[in-house]
């Protein structure tokens, strides 16, 4: 199962990680400083309630207790090391794509539709290495299980008794 989780250059190419893929390229204090504001409590807040339909089903515990995390020293040195490091997937694309071209396992890919940071353009092909998968686009934002949990839940049981009879 896939959620919002990116392997095509499609889900990264949009405003959001414009300044992370500068950060990529040069990786100085300059550009990384950028970025700092991505680990403050309105942009944690806003991963989670941006393209949401209902602010009022998502608990403010979970953004809450995120950016505690996030606020603890040293933290956002290692969350930007993380955007850093994250870098490095665009070139594995290749093969993870080729990976699923070549195995074809069943994948069933639930996405936020108004997802700003991992767009749903990056969910779409998937199909063209994996024809039999099954794409979901839910009315909701980044962390579509927040607002979504029982619709996934749902979509996930019914994959796994489709999926794994016999095994």
């Amino acid at each position: 199962m896939v959620q919002n989780g990116n392997a095509y250059d499609e889900g990264i190419d949009n405003a959001f990680w414009a300044p992370i893929k500068m950060y990529w390229a040069d990786k100085s204090e300059a550009n990384g400083n950028k970025l700092r504001s991505l680990f403050e409590l309105a942009a944690t807040k806003w991963q989670y309630t941006e393209g949401i339909r209902n602010v009022e089903k998502i608990s403010p515990d979970a953004w809450t207790v995120d950016q505690a995390y996030m606020d603890r020293p040293g933290n956002k040195d290692i969350q930007l090391e993380l955007f850093y490091s994250y870098g490095t997937n665009p070139g594995h694309y290749p093969e993870w794509q080729a990976y699923f071209r070549q195995y074809q396992q069943p994948m069933l890919i639930v996405w936020g539709k108004n997802d700003k940071i991992f767009p749903p353009d990056g969910a779409k092909p998937y199909l063209g290495d994996l024809p039999k998968a099954e794409l979901h686009l839910l009315d909701t934002g980044h962390f579509a299980l927040e607002e979504e949990s029982a619709a996934v839940g749902t979509l996930m049981r019914d994959f796994l008794r489709r999926n794994l009879k016999g095994r």
